[in-house]
């Protein structure tokens, strides 16, 4: 069996790695060319001395003729973000498929790992589904689930779903070997369908008056660190200077101080009144750089409510 693989990060680099210990014949692996970081899928896999073709080919419509010419029977998408031109969807043997970081139909698009941890989600799940021309809206072919932890951060439950995403992809190539009736694929139910774009929960903006669960969550969710986040940092802003709060811990303390009155300083970092807790801020992000939050807080300082921008991180 032939397989075209678009991918990026671990994911794709899990997803090659698979491939190649398998009987399949990779026909190229299209990634993004421009980093330089050493471990990217692109070169990886030419590294590797596989054929890599950049992931934008796959918007062009001339590209299906390449693709049924070089005789692919799957393609696979792993963690891409390109969207992939109908002509080309098409163009496969046996079609299309996508491993999406999210149980269908309710987190469909993206960063809804994100947006799990947001909105406190216990479980969270992955889905490998075939693709159409709309996003994530094709017939699921496999799904799991795995329980989200009280201290998960974007990072961790991304791996998690690396984790239990990549058996799913084995499980296709094996029904597939067997023909296309083998391969399950179990319309979704549109009706429960949440898409989630680019947009950051209150643009990025962290505001004390809320919970100390909810910036809790809010602050883990946008945890990529040590690699960048797709949300950026949530902001907040002290005098003219604004911080971008990286990691806190819960205390189960209740605040005696209005929110946003940042109090004792502790071997784990600062304490900053939230509307029912104190929150123990231990990382900010200052001028880009991650620094531990003590270096540049003080006690009686007082963050003010919003801000109008919002702080990227490294």
């Amino acid at each position: 069996m032939r397989v075209l693989l678009i991918g990026e990060q671990a994911a794709g680099a899990r997803t090659l790695q698979l491939l190649a210990q398998g009987e399949v014949e990779i026909v190229a692996v299209m990634a993004s060319p421009a980093g330089q970081d050493g471990t990217s899928l692109w070169n990886l896999a030419a590294k590797s001395g596989y054929a890599t073709w950049p992931a934008e080919w796959a918007r062009e419509r001339n590209f299906a003729t390449q693709v049924r010419d070089a005789g692919v029977d799957l393609l696979l998408n792993v963690h891409s973000m390109v969207v992939i031109r109908k002509e080309v969807l098409e163009a496969p043997r046996l079609g299309a498929f996508n491993l999406h970081p999210g149980p269908l139909p309710r987190y469909a698009g993206l960063n809804s790992v994100s947006w799990a941890i947001y909105r406190g989600e216990t479980q969270h799940g992955v889905t490998l589904h075939k693709l159409v021309p709309r996003i994530d809206a094709g017939p699921i072919v496999y799904q799991e689930t795995m329980r989200v932890g009280g201290d998960e951060t974007g990072l961790t439950l991304t791996a998690k779903c690396v984790d239990v995403g990549i058996p799913l992809v084995l499980r296709l190539l094996a029904a597939a070997a067997q023909g296309p009736t083998h391969i399950p694929l179990i319309p979704q139910d549109l009706t429960k369908r949440e898409y989630f774009g680019r947009e950051v929960p209150a643009d990025g903006q962290l505001s004390w008056r809320r919970p100390a669960r909810q910036i809790d969550r809010f602050v883990r969710a946008a945890d990529y660190l040590p690699f960048p986040s797709p949300w950026g940092a949530p902001c907040t802003r002290l005098g003219d200077t604004t911080f971008g709060i990286a990691k806190v811990r819960l205390t189960g303390r209740r605040a005696d101080r209005p929110p946003g009155t940042v109090g004792a300083h502790t071997s784990g970092g600062v304490e900053v009144a939230c509307a029912d807790e104190w929150l123990l801020v231990r990382q900010v992000f200052s001028e880009g750089t991650c620094i531990p939050a003590k270096q540049v807080l003080k006690a009686g300082d007082c963050f003010a409510d919003r801000l109008a921008k919002q702080v990227s991180t490294p």
